[in-house]
């Protein structure tokens, strides 16, 4: 790896250069996120002058992440939290005069944006759990004089289902066997838009019942223009979701597309009438299937314009221009202005332009196989040399020339995946020398519902097992070392991390935990109040903490009942605002862990909550994990440097100096003064 150059870590997790393109509904103007001193912002230019842009939004703190037009001139709405607490506000901004208002000004109140119509371009209606912190209530919010009116109060309902006249179609309500149900509204005072609390919807009735083993599987897209017709992904009497289209007077449903392997993702919906107009399917790479012929020449066009999957990111109502991204695995996202009228794209700028001319590694998808024959999706990225690139087995699964240290990396939910495309953890730990594997482990999205419904109450038992495989599988080929070796993950990746050390202890070398739970009884006695209609889902996925045999699995499956397995070293870090798992996760592992006298190193951010924000917590923590894993892998470690400047780490348990020692700025103390808050030893 000597002849790789090493790439600062700030061209993988500092800011990226722009993010989230979009054309306003005219395509007068493009917006997208960009960072004004340090910090994420809303920048707004001219469609033909992105290079002439300007910040409309001054946000000082974690930064904006979700914004959208309106279809008010001059306006944008944006959704922020408070340091990671996720009680989200909406805010709308003047993008001429940059006044900003906050639309949602309640004190732990969280705010949902359900729909937003160019039919009703002066409101949009949000759901608030104002009146109840478990269930979200529906309202239409006037942008003019930003006056709420009720239109309907959630009886237990998960969401609302709305067309673009603002009519309340029906509702995802949870059943008590784990199953859903959509219920629709048995009076409405109005056929027409709700105007005001006299249009509000009253008594309810079951449309469609979806049971326990196809929730996670079947869902609602939206409606069409009418208001008539429901797009669904519907997986019941089948493996895989198909689309469907639904009559809503008459229940009757046609398939649109499906897919043997795959569930139905997403789709292209046309800007003005809704119609579907094509469709995603992701098994091992994204593959579409395209419904309208209007838009089959400009996708084969654009096919031939860039390099790497084809994603339409933003389409004006009159659908004369696009915003197209290509996504490739060694590199940034390019994005072009597509005018459709002329039929020719032009090149915007990337995402991260960086990574422009770098030399990072390819990602390949690998199928392996689990102990009892299951097939597993995953992902591989190999260290790699400037002379020569990885090369290839005689049964075709990437090689390196000589075993290499892997990192595994789990993904969340667990009810999510793994895809291919670029990758900053990849890149990361690909150029300090490790092989990255992620494997799809049972109760994974995406590929059908009997490989998601096998995750089932199988946190500790079949989903470990999948990934313990999968390492197995890396061992057996010849790819890692079975001596160096470590898991790291977020959220359930870092249950995984806890898991894998519990578990299978013999199997890792180390293990990076961000957020993980230790505790899934407290982890479930814990959750956010809005995700309380949900309990019966989880505990039919996970484990009920309500009956003894049910704490009996969660307790058999906590890391915490094992914490003295743990004979390999430890790196957690945690966020203190938290709202799905609490700092008492972490805090309980650790307690047990210095109970046993058994080392571990935690690592607390008081302005994070689920997932780390703010650049500057990002790059210290990962500094830190790098300089860990250098210790206990071999691999490359770039020296710390100015990476802890400006993030509130506080080391509550360990010593980062044990491991990193010889990455810290010789000019700093050991164990102290770097950062907001003191590196205690």
């Amino acid at each position: 790896m000597n002849e790789v150059p090493l790439i600062p870590r700030t061209v993988f997790f500092g800011n990226p250069d722009r993010a989230s393109v979009q054309l306003s509904p005219d395509g007068s103007r493009i917006a997208f996120l960009a960072p004004l001193d340090g910090v994420l912002n809303v920048w707004v230019a001219l469609r033909g002058l992105p290079g002439a842009a300007r910040p409309v939004t001054h946000d000082t703190g974690s930064g904006i992440r979700i914004f959208m037009w309106t279809y008010r001139p001059d306006e944008l709405i944006y959704l922020q939290d408070e340091a990671g607490d996720e009680n989200w506000r909406l805010y709308a901004v003047n993008v001429a005069d940059g006044l900003v208002r906050n639309l949602t000004p309640f004190d732990g109140v969280q705010a949902r944006l359900q729909g937003i119509s160019p039919d009703h371009p002066d409101s949009l209606l949000v759901a608030l759990n104002r009146r109840d912190p478990q269930l979200h209530d529906l309202y239409r919010l006037d942008l003019v004089s930003g006056e709420l009116t009720l239109l309907a109060e959630s009886e237990g309902f998960l969401g609302w289902l709305t067309d673009d006249a603002y009519r309340v179609r029906a509702a995802l309500r949870p059943t008590p066997d784990g199953g859903m149900e959509i219920v629709r509204p048995s009076l409405r005072a109005a056929e027409g838009p709700a105007q005001g609390a006299g249009d509000a919807v009253g008594g309810w009735s079951v449309w469609q019942a979806i049971p326990p083993e196809d929730v996670l599987t079947t869902h609602p897209f939206g409606f069409d223009k009418s208001g008539e017709v429901l797009y669904m992904a519907d997986s019941r009497g089948r493996n895989t979701s198909a689309a469907m289209v639904v009559d809503m007077a008459t229940g009757d449903s046609r398939l649109l597309a499906a897919d043997p392997q795959a569930d139905v993702e997403g789709g292209l919906m046309h800007p003005r009438d809704r119609r579907i107009q094509a469709l995603s399917f992701v098994y091992e790479r994204k593959r579409w299937q395209i419904l309208d012929p209007a838009i089959e020449v400009d996708l084969a066009y654009l096919a031939t314009v860039a390099d790497g999957e084809v994603e339409i990111a933003s389409r004006t109502l009159d659908d004369a221009h696009w915003i197209v991204s290509y996504l490739v695995d060694d590199g940034p996202a390019r994005f072009y202005l597509y005018d459709r009228l002329l039929g020719a794209a032009s090149f915007l700028f990337t995402n991260r332009s960086a990574l422009e001319g770098l030399p990072l590694a390819r990602m390949h998808s690998v199928l392996i196989r689990a102990r009892d024959g299951q097939e597993l999706v995953a992902y591989l990225t190999l260290p790699l040399r400037l002379e020569e690139e990885p090369y290839g087995s005689d049964s075709g699964v990437p090689m390196p020339r000589e075993r290499v240290p892997l990192v595994l990396t789990p993904h969340g939910g667990p009810w999510g995946r793994d895809r291919w495309g670029y990758n900053g953890w990849h890149q990361w730990l690909a150029n300090r020398g490790y092989a990255v594997l992620s494997v799809n482990f049972r109760a994974s999205t995406g590929l059908g519902k009997a490989f998601v419904n096998a995750g089932d109450q199988q946190w500790a038992g079949t989903i470990i097992e999948d990934q313990a495989d999968a390492v197995r599988w890396a061992i057996d080929e010849g790819i890692a070392d079975p001596n160096r070796v470590a898991v790291m993950g977020g959220s359930f990746g870092g249950y995984s991390t806890l898991a894998g050390l519990t578990f299978t202890p013999e199997l890792f070398a180390c293990g990076v935990d961000l957020f993980g739970p230790a505790n899934l009884i407290t982890l479930l006695e814990t959750i956010p109040p809005y995700w309380k209609p949900q309990l019966e889902l989880m505990a039919k996925r996970i484990g009920d903490p309500r009956t003894e045999e049910g704490r009996e699995l969660l307790r058999a499956h906590s890391p915490l009942t094992y914490a003295g397995r743990i004979v390999r070293p430890l790196l957690i870090g945690q966020g203190a605002n938290d709202a799905r798992v609490k700092q008492a996760e972490s805090d309980q592992i650790v307690a047990a862990l210095k109970e046993k006298g058994i080392p571990v190193t935690y690592v607390l951010y008081p302005d994070e909550g689920h997932g780390f924000r703010r650049p500057e917590n990002t790059l210290s923590f990962n500094a830190i994990t790098e300089a860990f894993l250098a210790q206990h892998l071999g691999g490359r470690c770039e020296p710390i440097g100015d990476d802890f400047q400006g993030a509130s780490l506080q080391v509550v348990e360990g010593r980062i100096a044990d491991f990193a020692d010889s990455a810290l700025p010789p000019s700093r103390p050991r164990g102290g003064g770097m950062g907001r808050g003191a590196l205690r030893s």
